[in-house]
C-alpha cells in the first residue's frame, strides 16, 4: 500500500501513538497474521489485548500512554518497517457508521486538517477506496472484523462494500 504521509511528516507530529487511556478505540487493532508475527517476538504477546489491540503503556512520569513500539523521545516507531496495517493506514480508518462500513479519516490529525480539500489527498483517498473495495481486501475484512470500528469524529469518505 503506497503512503501519502512521509515518515518525516509523521516524525514532526506528536499526535499518533499516544493515548489518554488503555481502553481506547484509537489503539491499533491487529490483523490475525500480525498477532502471530508479534507473538513470535520475545515479550511481545504482553502488548496485545484480548480485543486484538496493541496495549498502550505508561512512559515515565507523563500522564500519556504510548504505543509500546513508539520511542517517545525521538517519536520513532521501533517496528516502522513492520508496523501493523492500521498504523500504515492512519490517518485513514475503517469506520462503522449507520450500519455501513466506510473509509474515513481522523479529523483530529493535523495533516488531514491541512490537506483534506487538496486534490492529492482526494486522489489518495480514491486509491485507498479502490484498494479496500477489492476482492482480496474483502477477505481481509471477513477474517479480521475487529478492524472495523466506530471512530468518534471520523469523517467518512467512501463506502466499503464488503
Amino acid at each position: 500500500m503506497k503512503q501519502i504521509l512521509s515518515r518525516e511528516t509523521c516524525l514532526k507530529c506528536q499526535g499518533c501513538c499516544r493515548f489518554a487511556e488503555e481502553a481506547t478505540i484509537w489503539a491499533p487493532c491487529l490483523l490475525v497474521k500480525e498477532i502471530k508475527a508479534l507473538s513470535a517476538r520475545p515479550g511481545a504477546a504482553a502488548v496485545i489485548l484480548a480485543d486484538k489491540r496493541i496495549r498502550p503503556v505508561a512512559s515515565g512520569s507523563q500522564d500519556t500512554l504510548f504505543c509500546p513500539f513508539l520511542n517517545p523521545h525521538d517519536n520513532k516507531c521501533k517496528i516502522y518497517s513492520r508496523r501493523p496495517f492500521e498504523c500504515r493506514l492512519y490517518p485513514f480508518v475503517i469506520n462503522a457508521s449507520a450500519g455501513k462500513t466506510y473509509l474515513a479519516v481522523d479529523a483530529n490529525c493535523p495533516f488531514v486538517k491541512e490537506k483534506l480539500a487538496a486534490a492529492s489527498f482526494k486522489d489518495y483517498a480514491a486509491y485507498l477506496a479502490r484498494l479496500l473495495n477489492s476482492k482480496a481486501f474483502h477477505q481481509v475484512l471477513k477474517d479480521n472484523p475487529q478492524i472495523i470500528q466506530s471512530y468518534p469524529g471520523a469523517v467518512n469518505l467512501a463506502e466499503i462494500t464488503a
